[in-house]
Parts: structure tokens; C-alpha cells; sequence
């Protein structure tokens, strides 16, 4: 089993950082920003999941819910979500996208960082998180044994998480000779990414060394990579400039992207556990 990254954690200084540059960009998250063709594909992965696991009526938890699109969209499907962030901002815009769809019973807004948890009570038969905000937990273990004592014996979680092997990325920024941006995933410890003239202070895991975290109380049901062959969100003008080439590599990510060694792989993984 692989080892955490040894480090002190984020300060509260760097999680405040981290806030900002999420309040920065609430209000257009929704755009390219955070919800373009590719950040779409992978989360309909993700709800395709959760479906799978969890029924229709199921309490869940969502860690990092950003603008609601998630919480929403679940709710829709006969859920019950209490959504949770960081930023005060994403929480505003959680609840008005919740009452503007009809679905504000169901949705339950919080301003609630993964790193305050313990503050959080009632049972939950699912916890989920996308695109990454456990990325920026100041201790995994914590968030670990506080999904253990929220979730019922049974109950699932379900990760989207940013790895630390992303072929597309290495090779863009490497062509570039921007090498160090081209290896940030491999460091250890918390890295400063730069959002909006902001910073995220972000850690990237292996999918196995993520699951070490919470492996005491959740047997692992499984991962796979997603954007492996396709690129990264952010790339997403080579996605319109040849939607059809790129929906094909999509069908492979698809098909392949849960075979070991690739499934290490990719922009995000998605790993899902189950509460022992």
C-alpha cells in the first residue's frame, strides 16, 4: 500500500486562500470555467455511479458542491442532498439554483469545508464528492473518520479525484518547456495552483494511495481513470475544434479506462468504497 504525502497539513492561511479563489469565480463557474463538454462527460460518470449504488430516496452527503449542478440533478432523481462547501459563495449559488429548479426541499445548502466535518451531524447512506475538492483536504485521515462515523454500515462513497498521472498534461506543458508545471502532480505535499489571480493549495494522489486514508473503515470497490485519452477540461478548445475525433477517444476512456495500469491514469480517477 502506498504512503500518504508527509506533510503538516494546510494552515488556515492557505485554506482561506483557497476560499477566495473559489468566492472569485462562483458567479461563472457554470461557464467554460467549470462546467464545459469534458467536465460534463466525466460528471455524468459520476452520477451514473451513485445511481447504480444508491437508490432513488437515498440521504447523501456531497463534499464540495461547488454551484449545485450535482446536488441539483440528483435531487431531480428523488435524493435527499445536503450540499456542503467551502466557499460561501458556491453555497449562495447552491441554493438558488436548488429553489430555481423546483428542488430547494431536497437540497439542503451548507458552509462546510471537508476540514469541518465533526461539525456536521445525522446519518447519511452516501457521501460524494466531484472534481476534486478532497484534493484540497488538509487531512485525508480526518475526512476518513468523519465519513465513518456520518455514513450507515453499508453506505458508499463516491470520488472524483485529481491523480497525479495525467499523460495530457505532462506532454502540454513539456512541449512548451514548461517543465515544472509539466511535473507538478509528482510532488509531495500541498502545490500552489493558480486560479483567477488566486491560489488552490492542492494535493494529487495516486488512487491507492488515496483509498490508504480510509481503508480502515471502507472496503474499496473499485476505480478507473477518467480523461485518460481525452484531454483535461481545460483543454477543452482542442475538444471543439474536432468534437467527433475526440468522442471517439471519449468511447475508449469508456471502455478502457477501468483496466489496471490505465485506471492510474488520467486527469481525475473515480474510486468508490463501501462503509464496512
Amino acid at each position: 500500500m502506498e504512503r500518504l504525502p508527509s506533510s503538516g497539513g494546510l494552515d488556515e492561511a492557505q485554506l482561506k486562500e483557497t476560499q477566495k479563489a473559489f468566492d472569485s469565480v462562483a458567479a461563472d463557474y457554470d461557464g467554460p470555467r467549470g462546467n464545459n463538454e469534458l467536465i460534463q462527460r466525466m460528471r455524468g460518470t459520476m452520477w451514473k455511479t451513485l445511481g447504480g449504488l444508491l437508490p432513488s430516496g437515498s440521504r447523501l452527503l456531497d463534499l464540495g458542491c461547488g454551484t449545485g449542478l450535482d446536488a441539483v440533478e440528483l435531487a431531480r432523481h428523488g435524493y435527499e442532498v445536503v450540499a456542503s462547501d467551502w466557499s460561501p459563495e458556491m453555497v449562495e449559488r447552491t441554493r438558488t439554483r436548488a429553489a430555481a429548479e423546483g428542488v430547494g426541499s431536497k437540497v439542503s445548502a451548507v458552509h462546510l469545508g471537508v476540514q469541518q466535518l465533526d461539525q456536521l451531524g445525522g446519518r447519511f447512506d452516501g457521501v460524494y464528492s466531484n472534481f476534486g475538492p478532497l484534493n484540497c483536504a488538509p487531512d485525508l485521515r480526518t475526512v476518513a473518520n468523519e465519513c465513518a462515523r456520518l455514513v450507515r454500515a453499508g453506505g458508499s462513497l463516491v470520488f472524483s479525484v485529481m491523480g497525479r498521472i495525467c499523460p495530457w498534461e505532462v506532454g502540454h506543458y513539456a512541449v512548451r518547456r514548461r517543465f515544472g508545471r509539466a511535473g507538478i502532480r509528482f510532488a509531495r505535499g500541498a502545490r500552489s495552483v493558480g486560479m483567477n489571480g488566486h491560489t488552490i493549495w492542492t494535493y494529487y494522489y495516486m488512487p491507492r494511495e488515496f483509498y490508504a486514508a480510509f481503508e480502515e473503515h471502507f472496503e474499496l470497490g473499485g476505480y478507473r481513470a477518467l480523461s485518460l485519452f481525452l484531454p483535461p477540461p481545460y483543454m477543452v478548445d482542442r475538444y471543439r475544434r474536432r468534437p467527433g475525433w475526440y468522442e471517439r477517444l471519449g468511447r475508449m476512456d469508456d471502455r478502457l479506462g477501468g483496466l489496471p495500469w490505465l485506471r492510474d491514469m488520467g486527469d481525475h480517477f473515480l474510486i468508490v468504497m463501501r462503509r464496512r
